[in-house]
């Protein structure tokens, strides 16, 4: 076999599947947002426009301002076990960020500055004060980000093992699956390829490797959470977010500069490690931190009672 034949075989065994994945993403049927929440059904989202961007919320509750902020590839639905009771002592909000849940897929870079400034233009549009943040991974790193920052709106935060070491690639210690999607998201058409072809075991092995309980994600929010990815440019979302994946781990430039009340959550088998843990909190002044044992990444599935009393005692202490 000489090279030019070479060539053209391997061209022609990665053109296949590329031209698969885009006949395959074309069929994939669109959810519709719900009029109501699946998990509540008296719970009706609201649409804002933050910057051009139509932003899916809830707000529920009564009380101290309480914003929620959800994980990469996931959405606001993230925290339907510690919502019902956290809005009996606070105004909760949680919003989808950009390209998440039914908020607007927009061009962007999707990095932690775009995500940052989303969610500061939240806060503005709906003129909230006295704010906890408090988030999830990435959403952890946008609470401390904003502090950082020192936003007048925000007066404490609850970053829930933040999302900011092993250059923002630690999806890749979810699972096997988890790792190679890591690895091939930054490879030019080869990512692309990979994740139009997406199935939902891998979105399944990803999110199970991120409680310590596969039984604390329902199979029907499991399965909303993929079909999401239908959506129109998602992937392109998704995609873009993964290869500006460092730009979570340098956020930790900018901690030292937090001045507001800081409690730290983690998960007693989180993906981060205790080496990375113990830098996060020499990094960000008067720290507070609790570990919550038997608990993995996704705190709010997997330990949500004990998330709830944490950030009760915290906001009113």
């Amino acid at each position: 076999m000489n090279i030019t034949t070479l060539i053209l075989l391997l061209l022609a065994t990665f053109a296949i599947p590329w031209l698969v994945s885009f006949v395959i993403e074309a069929l994939r049927p669109a959810p519709k947002a719900p009029a109501v929440m699946p998990w509540d059904q008296s719970l009706k989202p609201s649409y804002i426009m933050v910057d051009g961007v139509n932003i899916r919320y809830i707000k529920t509750g009564q009380g101290p301002t309480l914003v929620l902020l959800h994980t990469l590839r996931t959405q606001l639905d993230l925290f339907h076990k510690v919502i019902p009771e956290l809005s009996k002592n606070f105004t909760v909000y949680a919003p989808d960020y950009p390209g998440h849940g039914y908020s607007d897929i927009v061009d962007g870079a999707y990095d932690a500055d775009f995500f940052v400034k989303n969610v500061e233009g939240f806060l503005n549009a709906l003129d909230l004060k006295n704010v906890t943040l408090s988030g999830v991974s990435i959403g952890a790193t946008i609470s401390l980000l904003i502090a950082a920052r020192r936003n007048p709106r925000v007066t404490r935060i609850i970053p829930i093992n933040p999302y900011d070491y092993y250059q923002g690639k630690g999806l890749a210690r979810s699972s096997d699956l988890g790792r190679f999607i890591v690895a091939v998201s930054g490879i030019p058409f080869i990512g692309e390829t990979v994740v139009r072809l997406r199935n939902f075991i891998i979105m399944k092995a990803v999110l199970n490797g991120g409680v310590s309980d596969a039984t604390s994600i329902s199979p029907q929010l499991m399965k909303e959470m993929y079909v999401v990815g239908n959506r129109s440019g998602h992937y392109r979302a998704f995609l873009k977010l993964l290869r500006n994946s460092q730009s979570w781990e340098q956020a930790r430039s900018q901690y030292g500069n937090i001045n507001v009340p800081t409690l730290i959550i983690w998960g007693s088998e989180d993906w981060s490690l205790l080496e990375e843990r113990n830098y996060d909190e020499s990094l960000i002044p008067g720290v507070q931190s609790i570990t919550l044992k038997k608990a993995s990444h996704f705190l709010p599935f997997d330990a949500p009672q004990e998330l709830i009393s944490q950030i009760r005692t915290f906001i009113t202490q």
